[in-house]
This record gives structure tokens, sequence and C-alpha cells, in this order.
């Protein structure tokens, strides 16, 4: 059970450094870091069934086309597979030029050495060497003193440098992390880390990465801002290093704390798409650079087919991406309850009427269509929804616009339906509902055959309407005068059938854009203390209001 008392337990984050003069908060990130994809190392060892060669080339891929420039493909002196991987794509030259693979290492000879066998006849490569640096690991997972940390650092990458310089044909690059960088006293995992750079000698061309990861997050993400500019402040040779970033979600904050550590100054993040990896997870690559995107900055990552890379790499880590996921989530531009649906309306209204370039919608942070996705989920109903999103999707799907009163009445009728099904409607449901409640399709009571209309052409003129309907299968020949088509309609339909039809309001649109687009005509009638709708489509806008006239005599 959970203690009423919690702090006789747990201790608060005590290894902060004092940083009352941070600036990381006055920061704007304007540009994309440097981005890593630890997908196929890290978060393949997170999966319960790690992928096999070809899941991971499949991934492998699929990263490539996102535009990863760095990958990290694996932990090769891990297990054989992970060798074999690395070892298919340096001899079937399925790496692009342009692309840097990585591997990651224990501070020990022989996978050292085990990891340079695998990536032999590489033409770029990068190997991250790590070793913990935390008083816990040190004490409880190792039994090292802080010498025998700062030897073991020293040690391997000495190797990394000797194992490089026997294969000069590959152009190397050496990361190096204090693993639980987090837990770890600051100035100690400095220390470590100015060690490292003795060793290795980086230069402004050629710079060692130093990856300071939130191994497991041990505070807010303010905290992990603080260590990273504090470090950037203090570490030796800052123009010859990259500060590297691998933030876990353990906290729930890891997105907070890639993007505020961005700001303290780090150049690089690795993480997974979707977030997946140990426990909670790595921070989430796609939803870093698209909070990027949706700020106007290129993440220069592209991910214009979001339901492509949902679907790789459902198959291939055998998880599923909730449908709440940011940006990704079958659900997430969706919107069921009625006011946020009459916003999201009024908002493609006021977009298509401004006619600029910008996006500014309510509820809809990215345009859906910039991923690949139809505005077809962006709303969806059920009980919950109103009028305003019924009638948008019957605009976006059928062209109507159906004026506002309209949309009052068939949204009620919609309420009905789902009360009594509990369940969503889709765009084809609602259509189908539509065309029943308003005489469309299925039996009609009053039917068009044909009309004519005639008169003199003056508008102060009376003006015969001369049409022949079949009521309940019997036809008759109507006739009425009027000042124009759909009062001398009326008037002879109340005439022959005493419907008591008033129109009192009408509205007409083209269902599309073009010469041969359908007319649609609408109309609000009143028969006594009734109000009755209708409506009706035609190829000829006339017509259009004589069948949409015969609707509401149809609803009587």
């Amino acid at each position: 059970m959970m203690l009423s008392n919690p702090e006789t337990k747990y201790r608060p984050f005590s290894l902060g450094v004092d940083m009352r003069d941070r600036t990381w908060p006055d920061k704007v990130t304007t540009k994309a870091p440097r981005w890593l994809s630890t997908d196929l190392r890290d978060g393949n060892q997170a999966l319960a069934d790690p992928m096999d060669v070809d899941k991971k080339l499949m991934f492998f891929n699929l990263l490539v086309k996102t535009g990863l420039k760095e990958i990290e493909v694996g932990f090769p002196s891990a297990s054989q597979t992970e060798f074999d991987f690395v070892r298919k794509l340096i001899e079937e030259n399925l790496i692009p030029d342009d692309v840097t693979i990585q591997v990651l290492t224990q501070s020990r000879e022989d996978l050292i050495k085990r990891s340079f066998e695998a990536l032999r006849g590489a033409k770029k490569a990068i190997v991250h060497l790590y070793n913990a640096t935390s008083p816990l690991f040190r004490r409880v997972v190792f039994d090292m003193d802080k010498p025998d940390v700062l030897a073991l650092a020293r040690k391997g990458m000495g190797l990394l440098v000797s194992e490089a310089a026997a294969q000069p044909a590959t152009q190397w690059g050496f990361e190096y992390s204090p693993e639980t960088f987090t837990a770890t006293e600051p100035e100690f995992a400095l220390e470590v880390c100015n060690a490292v750079i003795e060793v290795v000698q980086p230069t402004p061309e050629r710079p060692l990465i130093l990856n300071l990861p939130a191994t497991v997050e041990v505070a807010g993400p303010h905290t992990y801002a603080d260590q990273i500019e504090w470090f950037c402040r203090h570490v030796t040779k800052r123009d010859s290093v990259v500060i590297s970033l691998h933030p876990h979600n353990d906290r729930g904050t890891g997105t907070a704390a890639a993007e505020l550590a961005l700001l303290a100054g780090a150049d690089r993040i690795e993480g997974c798409l979707f977030g997946n990896g140990e426990r909670t997870g790595n921070v989430d690559l796609i939803t870093l650079a698209l909070n990027l995107y949706t700020q106007g900055v290129s993440p220069e990552l592209d991910f214009s087919n979001m339901r492509e890379v949902v679907k790789t790499v459902e198959h291939c880590n055998n998880i599923p991406v909730h449908p709440r996921h940011p940006y990704a989530g079958e659900l997430v531009f969706t919107a069921f309850s009625g006011s946020h649906q009459d916003a999201i309306k009024k908002g493609f209204a006021a977009h298509e009427k401004r006619n600029d370039s910008f996006w500014d919608m309510p509820y809809l942070p990215i345009d859906p269509a910039d991923l690949g996705e139809s505005y077809e989920a962006v709303i969806r109903v059920n009980s919950q929804s109103g009028k305003g999103g019924i009638a948008w999707i019957l605009e976006q799907n059928q062209g109507l616009k159906l004026p506002r009163k309209f949309q009052v009445d068939f949204s009620r009728k919609v309420q009905d339906i789902t009360d009594a099904s509990a369940k969503e409607l889709s765009g084809g449901d609602i259509w189908e509902a539509f065309q029943r409640a308003y005489y469309l399709t299925g039996p009609q009571g009053y039917e068009l055959i044909e009309y004519e209309h005639a008169g003199p052409v003056r508008s102060d003129a009376k003006r015969t309407f001369t049409g022949r309907i079949i009521k309940d299968g019997v036809e008759t020949s109507v006739v009425g005068h009027g000042n124009g088509l759909i009062s001398s309609a009326v008037r002879g339909l109340n005439a022959h059938y005493d419907l008591g039809l008033e129109v009192i309001d009408y509205a007409e649109h083209a269902l599309h854009k073009g010469t041969e687009s359908q007319a649609v005509a609408y109309v609000e009638c009143k028969s006594g203390d009734r109000t009755i709708f209708g409506v009706g489509i035609d190829h000829d806008v006339a017509t259009a209001s004589i069948k949409a006239v015969l609707s509401a005599a149809n609803a009587l």
C-alpha cells in the first residue's frame, strides 16, 4: 500500500547544481538538433521479443526514409544476431553515404574489439562507450570507487582510439556516456568527461560526442536543464565536443527534459520513435520533431506518411501505438465533443475565407494533411457530438453547407440515432441518415415527374407553375400562380393537397466547383405550428428548389 508519509522511504533529489544565474529559460530553439535513433539498440533491447535481422532491416530503412542521419544499429558484442545485422548492413552496402551508423559497447576490452570487428569495412561509424558513474552504481552494482571509474573510462576510450587507428579506411567518431549522469555528482561527471577528452584529444573538425543521459529520471526537467547548462559552462574544449542528450521517461517528462536541456546548450538528442525503450521508454523523437515543426522550425525529419511510420513500427516492435499518442495516434486529431466540433468547423471556414498560408485552427496544433492524414477523422460523431460537427462531416464528404436552423434540425435526428445505438456514426452512416430524414432516398409521398414555369419576364408579374406530381402512386397535374417559381409551386401544392405550407427561409449553393456541379436547395417551412425542413439536389438549381419543397411536404 502507498505510504501516508512517503518521506520515510523516499528522499528528494539533492545532487542539483547552483544555477541561480541560469540562462536557458530565456532561450528559444530556432534550429533542429542532431538526431540519433536508438530504436535498433536501446529500443530493441526493451522488447519482449527482440527484432530479428529482417525486422531490424525494415526498421532501418524506415529510419533512413524519415531522414535520420545517425542511427545506433545495435550492440554487436551482445549477441550473434546483433553482430550479424551490422555485418549485413556493411557487406551488402545498405547504408547510404550520408548516414552514419553507431554501435554501443561497455568499457571492456573483449567487447570493444568485438564491436570494431563488426564495423570492419564501414565507411563511417561511431563507437559509443559507456560506464556508470553515480554513487548508487559505484557502491551497489560495481563496487568501485571514483578512481576505479575514472580508470575504466580512460582505458576504454584509449582502446577505442587504438582500435580505430588499426582501421584507417573508416571515418571514425567516438561517443562517451557517463551512464546515470543525472544521478552522479556534477563535479565527478565533469571530471570523468574531461579525462575522456584528454584521451581522445578531439578537435572542432573531429569532435567527441559526450552523451549525458537521464538513464533514470530522478528529478524534474528543469533540473536536467540546469545540469546540462552547468556542464556546458565547465567542460574543457567545449568547441570540440558535441553535447548529446539521452532522456528516459520515468517521470513522464522525457520530452520536456529534452526540450529544456536543448535550450540549456545541448547539440544532439538520442531517442526512439514513439518513445519505445526500457521501463517507460526513451524520449520520443517524433513528438520532439513535430513540436519543433509546429513552432515553424524545420526538424529536418520527414513524417509526411505517418500511417506508414505507425504501421512499420507496430509490426517491428509488436507494440501498438496508443490512439492518443501525440501527432500519430488514431484519435489525436478527432473531436467528439459538440463544442469542439463547432470550433473546428468555424476554424476551417475562417481559414478558407482568410486564404493565407498560416495554420490557425482551434484544437488542431498541426495540419493533419502535413502528416498525410485526411480530414475525415478530425470530427467523428457519437452521442456527445453537436450540430457543428455533423454539419462539417456533411460538408467535407458531400459538399453540403447546411443553414444553421437546418443543422439544429438534423442534429436532433442524429442524436436520436446515437442515443439509441450508443455507437459512433461513420460519415456514411450520417449521409444515409440525412437522405432518409429528408426523403432524398427511400419511400416518398410526393415525387416530381416534370414541371413548367411560365409567365412574363417582369419581376412584379405573376408566374405559373405547372407540374406533374406523384402522390402515393397517383399522378396528378398541379397548377399554381405566384411571383416566382417557389411561391407558385407552393401555392399549387397547397391548393391541390391542402398542405398549408409557407416557406419562411430559402438557401442554395453549388455542391462543388465547376460547371458540371449539382446544386442543392434548402427550405425552411411552416405548416400550422410545425416547422419543417426540406432539401433538394439536382443539376438544375430551379429543379433542386422544387425538390426541396416536396422534401418538406414529405416531412408532413
